[in-house]
């Protein structure tokens, strides 16, 4: 495949609905033994009550489709799209299915047919499929332009112009969850991680690894903050980090969509971009993308040229959670008099297998205190831009999540951006005066206190 974008194949099964390459793997859903733990922990299902929108109802509609037996209309299409891709099912099924795997290349199959079909970007309506185009194809690929958003956002908050849209009840000609975004946006710094941090910071102390620190697209345009303190921590617990500039967006998104040929764009660009700076890990602070990235060899199963690299790739990439336990944490000394919570994101619990690592840097903070929510692995309903292209459902998630944020605490921690707009919204929408930050700025802030100063960068 190389670095061209690979044309669409016919594939020579000519029974199954799916008629392009990359289609969903018969391996991979012949493995369902339809028991049904997955119903009991799946979103969609639970709202509605539907077993198409269930993932057992999902892998048996793809099986359906492979043999040929259904056409790949609204009948697969719609609760393939309805899906979160949240992967709690993945957890409790007892066969392993891998459903998220499963639910990517069918949507990759969307995505060709109405290529095919339409000469469009994607299934959907027209608005949709002209914003995913906008998005994961005109802006997210491309840092300059997204940093040139980040900076017309910032002059929007601080020219004033924020204050009169909100006052002059201009915001409301928005739709409400858009008009909830952009009442909680947070504020965007001057510099972004990626263009003011130094190429290597020396760890602090015995150098323990070297990771590339992988600062996202959406992430260091709203949360660079969080990208400049992750820096920070890692230095503060023997990390040398390289921030490498010509690093770029993960492709998650373009995952999710079903544009697969867009997103191994995207990931020949960063494996690459590791190769060349020699460095032990890549450390990521966005769940969804270290999800992405760490199933980077899933994508390249068939490219002889990439697959190897990929793997390897894929091995070395850590949840900031995950290096710092591994490495071996430092304890902070500062304390941080917080009652706080924890949201599990999806991608970090049910993708990742990750759960104790946040909790255990939570933990080790004087001071804090961390109360445990229930249900804390339910998707809070952000799930990529799921909260864009499915608010109803979405809004419903969130209700839910917030019905159970304990009453006695004044802020909630998690690891995803996503997730983090999320619950800013679902705390602006029932009034509640919580904060809502990355695990790793309370970190962070535990280390400054340490010394009683500001940051450095």
């Amino acid at each position: 495949m190389g670095q061209s974008e690979p044309k669409i194949l016919r594939m020579a099964n000519e029974m199954s609905s799916f008629k392009w390459e990359d289609a969903p793997q018969e391996d991979l859903y012949s493995v369902c033994v339809h028991c049904g733990f997955c119903l009991e922990v799946c979103p969609t299902y639970l709202e509605t009550g539907d077993e198409n929108e269930s993932p057992r109802g999902r892998v048996y509609v793809i099986k359906e489709a492979d043999k040929g037996n259904l056409e790949l209309d609204e009948a697969v299409t719609g609760p393939v799209e309805n899906c979160l891709d949240c992967r709690a099912c993945e957890t409790v099924c007892p066969s392993g299915v891998q459903v998220g795997s499963l639910i990517e290349q069918t949507r990759g199959q969307i995505y060709f047919q109405n290529q095919e079909m339409t000469n469009q970007s994607s299934g959907g309506t027209p608005a949709k499929r002209t914003l995913e185009k906008l998005f994961l194809r005109g802006i997210f690929p491309h840092p300059k332009r997204l940093r040139s958003i980040g900076k017309l956002t910032r002059l929007y908050q601080r020219s004033g112009l924020k204050y009169v849209v909100d006052k002059t009840g201009l915001a409301q000609m928005l739709p409400k969850h858009l008009q909830e975004m952009q009442a909680v946006m947070p504020s965007v710094e001057a510099k972004f991680a990626l263009e003011s941090l130094p190429p290597v910071i020396e760890a602090e102390g015995t150098r323990k690894a070297t990771a590339m620190l992988f600062t996202g697209c959406v992430m260091d345009v709203m949360f660079s903050k969080i990208n400049k303190a992750t820096a920070r921590v890692c230095t503060k617990n023997g990390i040398e980090v390289h921030v490498p500039k010509r690093q770029v967006c993960c492709g998650a998104l373009q995952v999710h969509a079903g544009d697969r040929v867009q997103a191994r764009k995207l990931a020949r660009t960063n494996i690459d971009v590791f190769f060349q700076s020699g460095v032990d890990y890549v450390v990521i602070n966005a769940a969804g993308c270290g999800s992405s990235m760490k199933e980077y060899a899933e994508l390249f199963r068939d490219d002889p040229e990439y697959r190897h690299k990929a793997e390897k790739f894929s091995e070395s990439v850590k949840d900031i959670s995950e290096l710092l336990i591994q490495v071996g944490l430092r304890p902070p000394q500062g304390r941080v008099e917080r009652d706080i919570t924890y949201q599990d994101a999806c991608h970090l619990c049910h993708a990742q297998k990750i759960r104790a690592q946040p909790r255990q840097v939570l933990q080790s903070i004087p001071g804090l205190n961390l109360i445990e929510m229930s249900e804390s692995d339910y998707c809070c309903g952000s799930a990529g831009i799921y909260n864009f292209t499915h608010p109803d459902m979405s809004g419903k998630l969130l209700n839910r999540k917030m019905g159970n944020i304990p009453s006695d605490v004044d802020g909630i921690a998690v690891g995803n951006p996503g997730c983090m707009m999320q619950l800013k919204v679902g705390a602006y929408r029932q009034g509640m005066s919580l904060e809502v930050l990355h695990t790793i700025e309370l970190l962070d802030l535990a280390y400054q206190k340490e010394e009683s100063r500001v940051e450095r960068y």
